[in-house]
């Protein structure tokens, strides 16, 4: 089996990548903030790590996932403070949506999804590490902050010149620009906000709350250990917060915090980056409303590789659309009973030996979706051209259902098949024995016309070995 290669922000290059155990990947992977439902920018990367513990999974590894959720910070408690809430009360239904948002979009389950506030004394007991080494002091205005100029390797992961930093700058708020490289909030002075959303708790430093980097680093070294295989984020994440999750983690255990670390790049709305403050969001919700399906967003997301930027369009979107139809029309024609009978040929077994081989060969080189994506349409193409010989060979047929389940496995996008209406259900078939019966008569003005009535009414018919099969638009 050829090695697994990834892309490593800290080295920019792609590299050999196995856990360090040789068993199981320790992957942390930074969740949402739950103040407001996940657009699809922040799917883009949710999508990416899915493919990613799917292909580890594939070259034989255990994946141990994490994916926090933010569940306090500046945003949250602003919320909570302007709706009169508790911050579980903002929360609670925002992680419902996200995974509803998450099946839908058929991202399979991490194995713990911790909650910030769930591992406060474990934050608290991180800050008191490092203000015994001597990286971290509470200041005049009562929070304890990080002095970066005390951890000499800041700034390996963003290539940020540390020379441009103004000694003791400090930036408290959660919300960050890439301007504040200075020492960050490790604990946060309470204020009445924060009493009043209960988003306070007792500390060594007085009632407070934790800043949003130390709250990955406790959970991360709490649930994989000093050391992770793998740290996984949208490339928005480098700085400042994968680097100061470097800085307190790596200052408080001497040991490097993460061997690997994996970025997905923007999702783009017409060139802009998707992003709340911009107003050019778009939701999970909002694809449901319009029908779109996880199989044709997933091939959207698949089709462009993880480390390039894609760009959200209507044209864009109806293309995977389509071609996940395609997707679907094979799959559903490998598990008929029509061409099972008919069986294939041995160019078949050959054409789905070599989908499989190419689209694994593709995913274990950098997660490269689209080149995989390449491999299972070329297979289509040929396998379809194959069936249509009628060869006979039913093992052939399996192994063509068997490679197609395998590539699918991993990319997921055969959608399913909306059972229709039953008056509708009912209404095309009365419509396709009239034209069965308009053909035997050769009236074949008829049996046109009522085809053309059928997809006038998003009903699709194709004729073959003698049945004709139907499926909606």
């Amino acid at each position: 089996m050829p090695d697994f290669r990834l892309y490593n922000t800290l080295t920019r290059q792609v590299e050999p990548f196995a856990p360090a155990d040789g068993t199981t990947v320790r992957m942390y992977t930074c969740g949402p903030t739950v103040y407001n439902p996940a657009h699809l920018g922040n799917f883009r990367t949710f999508l990416f790590e899915d493919l990613m513990r799917r292909v580890l999974a594939l070259r034989g590894w255990t994946v141990h996932q994490v994916m926090n959720l933010t569940d306090v910070d500046d945003k949250i408690i602003t919320r909570a403070r302007e709706q009169g809430k508790t911050i579980s009360e903002v929360t609670e239904p925002v992680i419902e949506v996200f995974h509803r948002d998450r099946e839908y979009l058929r991202i399979q389950r991490a194995e713990a999804y911790p909650r910030a506030t769930a591992f406060i004394p474990q934050m608290v007991a991180l800050v008191q590490r490092l203000i015994e080494r001597g990286v971290a002091y509470q200041a005049d205005d009562g929070s304890v902050y990080f002095a970066i100029a005390k951890f000499p390797a800041y700034g390996r992961l963003s290539r940020l010149d540390t020379r441009e930093i103004k000694p003791g700058a400090r930036v408290i708020q959660d919300d960050y620009s890439k301007e504040n490289a200075q020492d960050f909030a490790l604990w946060k002075a309470a204020k009445e906000e924060d009493e009043i959303t209960g988003a306070s708790w007792d500390s060594p430093w007085g009632r407070g709350r934790p800043g949003w980097h130390l709250e990955c680093s406790a959970m991360a070294m709490d649930l994989l250990g000093d050391t992770l295989d793998l740290h996984c984020g949208g490339i928005d994440l480098i700085f400042p917060h994968h680097e100061d999750e470097i800085a307190q983690s790596e200052a408080a255990t001497g040991q490097p915090f993460s061997r690997v670390w994996c970025h997905g790049a923007f999702l783009l709305t017409e060139g802009a980056k998707m992003a709340k403050r911009v107003g050019n969001v778009s939701t999970v919700q909002g694809l449901r409303e319009a029908r779109f399906s996880a199989a044709a967003l997933r091939h959207f997301v698949f089709n462009t590789h993880y480390r390039k930027e894609l760009n959200l369009s209507e044209e864009a979107l109806a293309a995977s659309r389509q071609a996940v139809r395609r997707v679907g029309d094979f799959a559903e024609r490998l598990r008929s009973d029509t061409t099972m009978a008919l069986g294939g040929t041995p160019a078949l077994v050959q054409a789905a030996d070599e989908a499989v081989a190419q689209a694994e060969a593709a995913l274990f080189d950098d997660l490269n979706g689209p080149e995989a994506l390449a491999a299972l349409f070329e297979f289509i193409r040929r396998g379809n051209a194959e069936l249509d010989r009628k060869g006979g060979d039913r093992t052939a047929v399996e192994r063509a259902r068997a490679a197609l389940d395998r590539i699918d496995g991993i990319l997921d996008i055969v959608p399913d098949r909306e059972p229709a209406d039953e008056g509708l259900a009912e209404w095309i078939e009365e419509q396709l024995a009239a034209r069965r019966a308009a053909r035997i008569a050769r009236d074949f003005a008829e049996a046109d016309r009522i085809r053309h009535e059928l997809t006038s009414r998003g009903v699709t018919i194709e004729d073959s070995a003698g049945e004709t099969h139907w499926k909606l638009d």
